[in-house]
């Protein structure tokens, strides 16, 4: 950092603010591209394309290739950080979870990690952790509740709730793990081997679940495209590039300014509202964060 120039310390600054602004769109592309699309075919059709980018990107600036073992990391990783990630997510927008209510539950992200960084690449857990853990729950309750309904159809269900948890829980797994095993792997042809192992996640049940439905109509095209370009190399890039400058916990800290971002873009794009009790959840879960992420905020 002592010997980089103005641009390239701007950009570093900037990355936090630009990764939050990137990975908020996620939630908005999903709810784009659910009516012109299977969730689980699209990102079939997605990740692919990425991976193959990256790979010519890694052939053009003739980057090392990863061995074996570390190429088998690097597709465990994808696996979960894209994959586990992003198939429950697309799914559960698909069958009605709002697109804010998707990001806010994904937004526990950073409670998740830190309990599971202390017991993969031992950083330290105190008991702000678990009082954060429960505040959070609390926000997501008060979120949750007031639009949820029973049984199995469309909207806020029990179980495109647990779907979405899971889609959380993927990606926080998924971000110990790159830390812990794939860091040091090249960008790019790390990448590649990423979406590899995000292809196979979300392709094999693909193949089980769905009609392979994509209708080719101009949102579903812009929608593949913005999630290709924007996401999947600049969003993941950014994220490859926080974990590695700083621990695992500060780089999920950025994960509690999304729900608030997703939730205003999905009010003026696609009329979803929130009402008073779920934006105070929306706080609620903020301030969760806040408290498992606070060193952070009082460091100069």
């Amino acid at each position: 950092m002592a010997h980089a120039t103005p641009a390239t310390r701007a950009l570093i600054a900037a990355a936090p603010v630009l990764f939050v602004l990137m990975w908020a769109t996620g939630f908005v592309v999903a709810r784009l591209s659910a009516p012109h699309a299977d969730p689980l075919t699209f990102l079939t059709i997605r990740f692919p394309i990425a991976g193959v980018i990256f790979a010519a990107i890694a052939l053009a600036l003739s980057a090392p290739w990863p061995g074996p073992r570390a190429a088998f990391h690097a597709t465990v990783a994808g696996a979960f950080l894209h994959g586990g990630y992003l198939g429950p997510v697309y799914w559960a927008v698909a069958h009605g979870m709002p697109a804010g209510v998707s990001a806010l539950i994904v937004g526990l992200q950073p409670l998740m990690t830190a309990i599971l960084a202390a017991w993969m690449v031992k950083e330290k857990i105190a008991l702000r952790h678990w009082l954060g853990l429960v505040v959070g729950i609390l926000g997501v309750a008060l979120v949750v509740s007031p639009k949820l309904q029973s049984g199995f159809g469309g909207g806020i269900t029990p179980v495109t709730t647990a779907v979405n948890i899971f889609g959380a829980l993927s990606i926080s797994f998924g971000t110990v793990y790159q830390k812990r095993f794939a860091t040091a792997l090249n960008l790019a042809s790390g990448g590649a081997w990423q979406y590899v192992g995000a292809t196979l996640a979300v392709g094999i049940p693909a193949l089980f679940m769905e009609q392979m439905r994509f209708d080719g109509s101009f949102d579903a095209w812009f929608a593949l495209g913005w999630s290709v370009v924007v996401l999947s190399l600049g969003a993941i890039t950014l994220l490859m590039l926080l974990i590695r400058l700083g621990d695992v916990g500060r780089v999920a800290s950025l994960i509690f300014l999304v729900p608030g971002v997703s939730a205003l873009m999905a009010y003026v794009l696609f009329g979803e509202t929130l009402t008073p009790v779920q934006i105070l959840g929306m706080a609620v879960c903020a301030g969760a964060v806040l408290i498992v992420t606070r060193r952070w905020v009082r460091q100069p």
